[in-house]
């Protein structure tokens, strides 16, 4: 079984010491409201027992066994989905979310060391909520408020995951080639069609919902990757009750 124990004394002093980041919170007025020494230092406190506790015991095994494809469902290794509903009722997925949608609203500076535990205890287990908070991200700073709110607080919460559909078959390192297109739709939606590989995250049995943002060309779009739009597909479609 994998050990790991946070190095918590390293990261207090890069924090601290280094950067004086209790200096920089309190002139920022974005911050000086939600974060302060207390605060931060329970949540690397308790970071540190959730990836020693939970996750770093699934390592080996996990890399062992691998994911399963089974009747077109991908299921995660044991003791996978249990950890990750453990991390996600700890508020983890959403530590730096957007405050407006549930996100606990820290800064990258507190959010890193976070990653850095849950990547540090499992890389494998640690790229479904990478790829969600990076899913999270993007959709915060380009969507429109109606889908932020429609998707946004699940996806901090941890009851949806997000993924990032980019690689095709043919288009590996050139993105700008990509075939996969999109049509708008008389509803104001848009039709999705093409193939898309190497998907982390793509599918799992870890949330109930994935939310795919998927790069796709408009019929007009000019060539290469200036032509490139990004679309939101969940892979279960939402109603407007949020169900």
């Amino acid at each position: 079984m994998a050990e790991y124990q946070a190095p918590l004394r390293d990261m207090r002093f890069v924090l601290n010491e280094v950067f004086e980041i209790a200096r920089l919170w309190a002139i920022l007025p974005a911050l000086a409201e939600t974060v302060d020494a207390e605060t931060v230092e329970a949540i690397l406190e308790e970071a540190g027992k959730v990836t020693s506790k939970s996750i770093a015991p699934l390592s080996r095994a996990a890399d062992e066994e691998g994911c399963h494809w089974a009747d077109g469902a991908v299921s995660t290794p044991a003791g996978f989905p249990q950890a990750y509903q453990t991390y996600a009722e700890g508020g983890w997925v959403g530590v730096g979310g957007d405050p407006a949608y549930g996100g606990m609203g820290m800064p990258k500076a507190v959010s890193a060391q976070v990653e850095e535990m849950v990547n540090s205890a499992s890389l494998s287990f640690g790229l479904y909520p990478m790829l969600t908070a990076g899913a999270c991200l993007s959709i915060n700073a380009h969507a429109s408020d109606e889908l932020k709110a429609a998707y946004l607080p699940n996806m901090y919460a941890g009851v949806w995951a997000g993924s990032m559909c980019l690689t095709e078959p043919h288009a590996g390192t050139d993105l700008g080639i990509i075939r996969t297109k999109a049509e708008p739709q008389a509803d104001g939606s848009y039709k999705v069609s093409g193939t898309k590989i190497f998907i982390t995250g793509g599918e799992h049995d870890l949330t109930e919902n994935i939310i795919h943002l998927v790069l796709a060309k408009l019929p007009d779009a000019p060539a290469g990757p200036k032509g490139i739009s990004l679309f939101l597909v969940p892979k279960f479609m939402v109603d407007a009750d949020g169900s």
